[in-house]
């Protein structure tokens, strides 16, 4: 019987050749699958590509909104920030795609899960630590492991010397790029020296910001327990909520993130990344948050977010730390509704305003007016016991410390209380210090002071 491997297809260069590779290697029967998460052109002609490379078979399935829902709005709700500016875009994706794959392989009775990730790439990790969770049973072919093609240059005369149509592929392109509704995200060619400026023409989505409209726009985002539902009052399903949102985020050139970060392999790399709907949805949710949690809870999900991040990022998404990780946001986002006001212009976007009826900002005890609910006096006791560290430090090192007037005079008091008694004790019970007694030389009898 035939190996069947299920492969994740999408179209381009690097897995139609993987196709023919697989068949010619292992004999293969090979399943192509593939996810649309947002990407253009979505499934659109992709089954007739995989047939004409020598699949045996396609499986395509819309999956964006699904992507949107249970990847995409738990990791916004999270915070996660990763390499302090990217938001996720590709790492997100990967756990959903691998997921498909494993259901169609038990669909199939496939034997082995293949994808077209290089080895010195994150993407790599991601699928097969979805793998090994959910179908550890199942082999992984890893073609950029095994073959010997070392390059784009490698992969395309592999596809002439073997006449494999390239229908759609482009065999000049000089960027890597990832596509979704999330985001694009632009690797590889002149990026690769970090000190090269883009070129305009690189940016696929976003509008120059000094080219963007010389008039400012207002936008209002809503949020139900942290979960965008609304754009300028206009309720909105989630897939068509972020479509908006890019298109305005795009139009005023907001969301291009440039960055060298850290790979799972270990070495630096360059991402320039646009991600305009989630720019906005990050900024707006975090001045939501501000409004609705208190510092503790603020304090506690930075720490999450900052885990949250790394989980995704390394593609630890089908795991109970994910799973509990939700849970506490969940808990935290209980009260995260409200709608907040922004203001785009020419690549920025600021606050403007927020309003929430689970607010926690109180005017009558922030107003420097007049009121009744604030006790300014009960401010001292608070002080001093909140910089009581700072002051038990101080007296330590030898510094004077500042005490009230009626603190002195009781310290005072307990001072000559304390000497009295140690000079009693010392002399069995006679008190013979000077302040305290008197001495009649001319009678040679020493007598106590009235």
């Amino acid at each position: 019987m035939a190996l069947k491997v299920v492969l994740a297809y999408s179209g381009g260069l690097d897995t139609s050749v993987i196709v023919p590779w697989l068949r010619e290697k292992y004999d293969a029967e090979v399943i192509c699958v593939a996810a649309d998460v947002g990407q253009p052109g979505g499934l659109e002609g992709l089954d007739e590509r995989a047939e004409a490379t020598g699949a045996a078979e396609f499986y395509g399935e819309d999956l964006r909104r699904e992507f949107v829902e249970d990847f995409v709005w738990p990791t916004l709700r999270s915070g996660a920030v990763y390499g302090r500016k990217y938001l996720l875009g590709t790492s997100m994706a990967r756990p959903i795609i691998a997921r498909r794959m494993v259901e169609v392989a038990r669909e199939v009775g496939a034997s082995a899960l293949s994808h077209g990730c290089t080895g010195k790439g994150n993407d790599q990790v991601r699928f097969e630590l979805t793998f090994a969770a959910l179908a550890p049973d199942l082999r992984v072919i890893a073609p950029w492991r095994e073959w010997d093609l070392q390059s784009r240059e490698d992969a395309l005369e592999y596809a002439r010397a073997r006449q494999i149509p390239l229908v759609g592929v482009d065999k000049t392109k000089l960027y890597s790029r990832d596509e979704n509704i999330w985001h694009i995200s632009h690797e590889g060619g002149p990026l690769e020296d970090p000190a090269f400026e883009p070129d305009e023409e690189m940016y696929q989505w976003t509008m120059a910001p000094e080219d963007a409209p010389d008039d400012l726009e207002y936008l209002e985002i809503g949020f139900e327990q942290g979960r965008p539902v609304s754009v300028n009052d206009e309720a909105l399903d989630s897939v068509n909520l972020l479509l908006a949102l890019n298109e305005i985020g795009s139009r005023h050139g907001v969301g291009r993130i440039d960055l060298v970060e850290d790979r799972l392999v270990g070495m630096k790399s360059r991402g320039v990344y646009e991600t305009p709907g989630g720019t906005l949805l990050y900024i707006a949710l975090q001045e939501l948050e501000q409004l609705t949690l208190d510092r503790r809870a603020l304090t506690f999900k930075d720490r999450l977010a900052a885990r949250y991040a790394d989980l995704v990022y390394e593609g630890w998404w089908w795991t109970p730390e994910r799973e509990a990780m939700d849970a506490s946001v969940d808990v935290l986002m209980k009260r995260v509704t409200g709608v907040v006001r922004l203001k785009l212009f020419k690549g920025s976007a600021l606050i403007a305003s927020r309003r929430s009826p689970e607010s926690l900002y109180h005017a009558g005890l922030a107003s420097f007016g007049e009121e009744a609910t604030y006790d300014h006096a009960d401010a001292e006791g608070f002080i001093k016991l909140f910089g009581l560290p700072a002051r038990v430090a101080a007296e330590r090192d030898g510094g004077k410390v500042w005490k009230s007037d009626a603190t002195e005079v009781a310290a005072e008091a307990d001072e000559t209380s304390t000497d009295a008694d140690e000079t009693v004790a010392e002399t069995g019970g006679t008190a013979t210090n000077e302040a305290v007694t008197e001495t009649t030389e001319s009678e040679g009898v020493k007598t106590p002071a009235v």
